[in-house]
C-alpha cells in the first residue's frame, strides 16, 4: 500500500512521519484490500489540523478530520474516528444481490 504525507505551512518531524506510517498500516490492516493512504497535515497559527483519506478495493473510500492544539494530537484523533468508521463498516452485513429462481 502507497501511503502519501502532506504538510501544509510547516515541515513534519521524522518522528511524527513514523508515527502516520504506524497508525496508517493498523488501519489498513482493518480493511479490505487497501490501496492508498493520503494523509495531510495543515498546520496553522494555533492549531494543527490532520486528515486521512484511505482507499480501499471496489472504490471503498474512509475520510477523516481532526483538529487539535498539536499535529500528534490531530493524527491520533484522525485515526481514532477512521477507526470507529472500519469499525462500523465491518459491523454491516455484506450487501448482495439475490437472483431469483427462473420460473419454470
Amino acid at each position: 500500500m502507497q501511503t502519501t504525507i502532506t504538510a501544509r505551512h510547516g515541515d513534519l518531524p521524522d518522528d511524527l512521519k513514523a508515527r502516520v506510517e504506524l497508525l496508517v498500516g493498523r488501519l489498513a490492516l482493518r480493511t479490505t484490500r487497501p490501496t492508498s493512504a493520503h494523509v495531510t497535515f495543515a498546520i496553522e497559527r494555533s492549531r494543527a489540523e490532520a486528515e486521512i483519506v484511505l482507499n480501499a478495493a471496489r472504490g471503498v473510500t474512509y475520510v477523516a478530520k481532526a483538529e487539535a492544539d498539536d499535529a500528534r494530537t490531530a493524527l491520533d484523533r484522525v485515526a481514532a474516528k477512521l477507526q470507529r468508521q472500519l469499525d462500523k463498516a465491518d459491523d454491516k452485513p455484506a450487501r448482495r444481490t439475490l437472483r431469483k429462481a427462473a420460473a419454470s
